[in-house]
């Protein structure tokens, strides 16, 4: 396939897809119900997201022949894992606060949480 170098993707938008969005987006979101689970930091969640972005531009460098050192594309896919990461944390925080906490809180959509009255 012919390359695209596209502003959010360097390989055509398909391999970014496969790649970036299910493969390391899947681990991205488990990775962020991990953290919530373990209830630690937000900045703990970041730390792993910025080697998890290594590992998928590898990826992208190893089986597509992408540009492994490449800032702006190291930065889109960050971006797109730490999109991820904090939802699957968001959604399980809420769930571990109304479960836990439920005599004080109560659900407020899929990823929040609000106080009874």
């Amino acid at each position: 396939m012919v390359k695209e170098n596209a502003l959010l993707w360097e390989v055509t938008f398909w391999e970014f897809f496969w790649i970036t969005i299910v493969l390391a987006g899947g681990a991205a979101y488990l990775t962020g119900r991990a953290v919530a689970r373990s209830w630690s930091s937000g900045i703990q969640l970041a730390v792993y997201m910025i080697m998890l972005t290594a590992a998928c531009r590898f990826i992208h460098f190893a089986l597509f022949h992408g540009t492994l050192l490449s800032i702006q594309y190291y930065i889109v896919d960050l971006i797109v894992l730490l999109i991820f990461a904090f939802i699957g944390r968001q959604v399980t925080r809420a769930k571990q606060m109304t479960t836990q906490y439920s005599f004080d809180y109560q659900r407020s959509g899929a990823a929040g949480w609000a106080r009874k009255t």
